[in-house]
């Protein structure tokens, strides 16, 4: 997909590894929609950066939008805003996620709930909502995790919204492709660090990443455009880890 021109919407794009998505497929001559839940100063921050090297006719394409992607009623609000505003969306990337560690001897039915409902259930029905905007052609790059294939301890109610995640890819990939839609996963490992892990656990992941150090939101964002823009891959899951999925 020839990406100029084309209308895209990124998930929790204020920032860190969305802002740094919608950046590259602005970059690449996309129209961003910057969604976000609070981050509303981020936000407009993004989208201005957005617009940067555009003509001022031009410059309101790249704009932001918010919605609590834990509820489905501000799900579809903001695919009809979308919608009236765009008349179609040709790019969706669901990046927006939590990660809060679970274990799972304190794991209450509200974490589970929180992270399935957001990572999982909020990817899908905004791929629902995307499918009437969406002209055959279109892509939907699904942001998941190694942590949904291998294991993360502490964090079981994360690993499974990702496990879900990944599912959801591979059976939209089968759906859609008549419609010429292609579905793909980005799978990240160890890019920024968590607010709660500890040094001793930060040394731990970086002993069994065989690159020895961490990726950046960069990496991630280059293998987004990268499946929007190879027009024979769907289905398939790009592990950005520094080797860590090998073991």
């Amino acid at each position: 997909m020839e990406l100029t021109g084309k209308i895209a919407l990124v998930t929790g794009s204020a920032k860190r590894i969305g802002k740094a998505i919608a950046l590259a497929l602005a970059h690449a001559g996309a129209d961003v929609i910057i969604h976000y839940n609070r981050s509303q100063a981020d936000a407009k921050a993004t989208a201005g950066c957005c617009r940067l090297g555009r003509s001022e006719a031009e410059s309101h394409l790249c704009i932001p939008i918010q919605a609590d992607l834990s509820k489905p009623e501000q799900i579809e609000a903001m695919f009809v805003a979308v919608g009236e505003k765009f008349g179609r969306l040709d790019v969706l990337v669901n990046n927006a996620a939590i990660f809060k560690r679970t274990p799972l001897e304190t794991l209450s039915a509200e974490d589970w709930d929180s992270q399935m409902n957001l990572n999982a259930r909020a990817p899908a029905l905004c791929i629902t909502h995307a499918l009437p905007l969406m002209n055959d052609g279109g892509a939907i790059i699904n942001i998941t995790d190694i942590a949904a294939e291998t294991s993360l301890a502490g964090y079981p109610a994360y690993c499974a919204s990702k496990a879900a995640l990944l599912a959801l890819t591979k059976s939209a990939a089968k759906a859609l492709a008549d419609r010429g839609i292609r579905v793909n996963a980005v799978a990240p490992g160890a890019i920024l660090w968590a607010d709660d892990i500890s040094e001793a656990e930060k040394q731990t992941v970086l002993d069994n990443i065989p690159l020895k150090r961490l990726g950046c939101p960069d990496d991630i964002a280059e293998a987004v455009v990268f499946l929007i823009q190879q027009d024979y891959i769907t289905g398939q899951t790009l592990r950005i880890d520094g080797g860590w999925y090998m073991g």
